[in-house]
């Protein structure tokens, strides 16, 4: 007869309780319950993480789930900016050395301890976009290299030298013919021109690389009218070419992931805040089962497809929120 140890490759083990961790599949009995018992996958699910310590929307990011960085923003009341920095551990947030330039709506891309923060609105939103741009490396924030063209809501990806930011509102409001196509490359002290979106957009999700860059959503239509967009572009370091469109149109969504491994949460669609959750493949989007439980846009969003963070956003909020997949769960094994 075959044994269990012959297919799967490890034996039955024997605990007096169970293990905080083991691999997918692997059985185990209990000896204090009397049962049987394994850890399965039960798919892709979002859980709370640790509240930021102050909520913000339109607040800017880098890094991934278990090392994040979070800047600028707008807090209450109104729309009073901010120069806060605040890093994620994978449980909890703590406080950062502040930006320089206190602004919203500003483009991030990079690590925790190499991050890049451009562009945004350093006054509330109808003031001239900002062309300022600074590099953090892990406790201060220091000045980089001017933007060619100011913008916000800017979206970027990349690292701190090797950065891209893309698409964005240049100027004053209103002004729909200022919705921009621009793209910008970032190689550690200067920015230099990109090639042009296909679709002009502010506030477009991304993921990826300068070389290998993602766009998707955002608004293209007049400020103030229109909807939201579920064009997607992907970018190979000097060109945008078309790719899949979202399941569900959206401006000011979370981006993780790579440009054939992507994930865009949250946003806004037409009507109200989502907290949907998609997933690409270098092709098309498909529909996650798992939503955010909190709905919201211009928040943090980093990390890749298959962990990836959400923390704070608009309407303005602290919460925090991980995405794993596949997720774990310990199962007790019966006959039925």
């Amino acid at each position: 007869m075959t044994t269990y140890k012959e297919i799967f490759g490890k034996y039955v083990k024997n605990y007096s309780s169970d293990p905080s961790s083991d691999a997918e599949g692997q059985i185990w009995y209990n000896s204090t319950s009397g049962t049987f018992k394994s850890q399965v996958s039960i798919g892709a699910a979002w859980a709370a993480g640790g509240n930021l310590t102050t909520a913000r929307g339109g607040i800017a990011n880098a890094g991934t789930q278990t090392a994040a960085l979070g800047f600028g923003g707008y807090v209450p009341p109104g729309v009073t900016v901010s120069n806060l920095t605040e890093e994620y551990n994978g449980s909890t947030w703590s406080p950062g050395g502040n930006i320089n330039t206190a602004r919203q709506s500003l483009g991030g891309c990079g690590l925790q301890t190499a991050g890049l923060g451009f562009g945004g609105y350093s006054v509330p939103a109808g003031a001239p976009s900002s062309i300022a741009t600074e590099e953090y490396d892990g406790s201060t924030w220091a000045i980089g290299g001017t933007l060619g063209t100011g913008r916000a809501p800017i979206s970027g990806c990349g690292t701190q030298t090797a950065g891209l930011g893309f698409g964005g509102f240049a100027g004053l409001l209103p002004a729909p013919q200022r919705i921009s196509n621009l793209t910008e490359e970032y190689n550690g002290s200067a920015w230099t021109a990109g090639g042009t979106l296909g679709t002009a957009r502010y506030g477009a999700g991304a993921a990826g690389t300068q070389t290998a860059g993602l766009g998707f959503g955002g608004y293209s239509g007049p400020y103030g009218g229109g909807a939201p967009t579920t064009a997607t572009e992907e970018y190979d370091g000097s060109a945008w070419t078309a790719g899949g469109n979202l399941n569900t149109s959206r401006q000011r969504p979370g981006g993780a992931g790579t440009q054939t491994a992507a994930l865009g949460f949250g946003g806004i669609t037409p009507s109200s805040p989502t907290g949907a959750t998609e997933l690409y493949n270098g092709t098309s989007w498909t529909t996650s089962p798992s939503s955010m439980a909190t709905a919201r846009h211009s928040f943090v969003g980093c990390g890749t497809q298959t962990a990836a963070l959400a923390g704070g956003g608009s309407p303005v909020s602290a919460a925090t929120e991980e995405f794993s997949d596949p997720t774990l769960a310990i199962k007790t094994i019966t006959t039925s």
